[in-house]
């Protein structure tokens, strides 16, 4: 990257008026206060930012359907804005390296979701991003003082559908693990194929969605195409700089590779707090989505999670979640299409040990406990605990 890197005032907004704090994964809103991360420069007429990190993880699952392995998840993003024609000119790119882990992911009890070779379903286990996560472009143009519209087009992108992803939102960044509820709120982060129009009205954001329905499959390097055969509708709410609310709904059609003939009808709810005192940063997102299989069955997911950066050096994280999966089995098994609740406490602390101008390097762990339904004691243990620990490097 050319030009002088140096330290900036805060960035307008990509699609509005507003400080691009607001801004998160896709066209999603965080609180205004949301601390700023990354890498800011200028070049010419672009403004430029980069963030990333690399997690090396060596992470135990406990109980029999548990497994040890050692992993390494990680991203990288750019991204640029100009002003243009009276307007911003935006562009995104964002990769990941997590597909060496191999197609099968990293274990995680209860998790569910995607297929490692095309032919069976991931239990047990979160499977990797591809490749590339996000090539997006967009332009929004001031309509007053206070409004805005917008379009924003995206092979991979983010539709208008759920709260900020996981790996984006303060409250969810620094731990290493994806929550359980993924594919009950965010799991549309990675969508081959979005076209996004939005309008921003002061402190709401109303914007639709067409995307193409089907999740990444097996083949994590390529670029995948299909039609736009899914829709989605988001209305998000700042009312003030320490929140942002969000309500959303959409249609995916036929979103799993397994699962041809079934459509699922998602409707999401969430709200985060941004909470800073002294040189303390806190977020607290509590989030609830719903899918509704058609044909099969409606289940519910919930998350509350919560960081606490105290100064530079010490982090503290902890996610609480319940879910309802009919996925835990596969075909044939006895309990297949059974539906089970599933609860999850994870507690988490990063040390910061060495901090340079733009980067961090420090060393992690976490703890999870399982709230196991009597049905699935004989089969995960009666009382499974998983445990994670790391070393972290990241751009600040």
């Amino acid at each position: 990257m050319s030009g002088k890197e140096q330290s900036m005032p805060p960035m307008q907004g990509m699609y509005g008026l507003y400080p691009m704090t607001r801004e998160a994964s896709g066209t999603s809103w965080q609180p205004d206060s949301t601390p700023g991360m990354g890498i800011h420069s200028m070049n010419g007429p672009w403004n430029l930012m980069w963030h990333g990190y690399v997690n090396a993880v060596y992470d135990h699952q406990g109980g029999p359907r548990g497994d040890n392995q050692a992993f390494s998840e990680s991203m990288l993003m750019g991204m640029g804005q100009r002003p243009l024609a009276g307007g911003t000119f935006g562009l995104r790119a964002m990769i990941s390296l997590d597909a060496l882990m191999g197609r099968r992911g990293y274990p995680l009890l209860f998790q569910t979701g995607e297929s490692a070779d095309g032919s069976t379903p991931l239990i047990d286990r979160q499977h990797p991003h591809d490749l590339l996560m996000e090539l997006s472009a967009s332009y929004s143009r001031p309509l007053s003082n206070n409004n805005s519209a917008f379009v924003y087009v995206g092979l991979p992108g983010e539709p208008a559908l759920g709260p900020t992803a996981y790996m984006h939102r303060f409250s969810g960044m620094d731990s290493p693990e994806a929550p359980l509820t993924h594919h009950w709120l965010d799991s549309t982060h990675i969508t081959f194929g979005v076209v996004t129009l939005g309008y921003v009205w002061g402190n709401v954001k109303l914007e639709g969605s067409i995307f193409n329905g089907r999740e990444p499959d097996q083949s994590r390097y390529n670029i995948e195409t299909g039609k736009l055969d899914s829709a989605s509708a988001r209305m998000t709410w700042n009312p003030a700089p320490a929140w942002s609310l969000q309500i959303s709904h959409g249609r995916l059609d036929r979103p799993e590779q397994l699962e041809p003939d079934v459509a699922i009808r998602r409707t999401t709810a969430s709200a985060s707090n941004q909470y800073n005192f002294g040189p303390n940063r806190m977020q607290t997102t509590l989030a609830w989505g719903r899918n509704r299989k058609d044909p099969g069955q409606t289940s519910d997911g919930w998350l509350l999670e919560s960081t606490l950066k105290v100064g530079e050096r010490h982090t503290l994280f902890g996610r609480v979640e319940r879910v309802e999966n009919d996925e835990l089995f596969r075909e044939g098994e006895t309990l297949y299409g059974q539906m089970f609740k599933v609860g999850k406490l994870s507690l988490g602390y990063i040390y910061d040990f060495a901090s340079f101008q733009r980067s961090q390097i420090g060393v992690g762990a976490l703890i999870s406990r399982y709230d196991v339904p009597s049905d699935l004691k004989g089969l995960y243990g009666s009382d499974p605990t998983s445990y994670m620990v790391f070393m972290r490097a990241r751009l600040k």
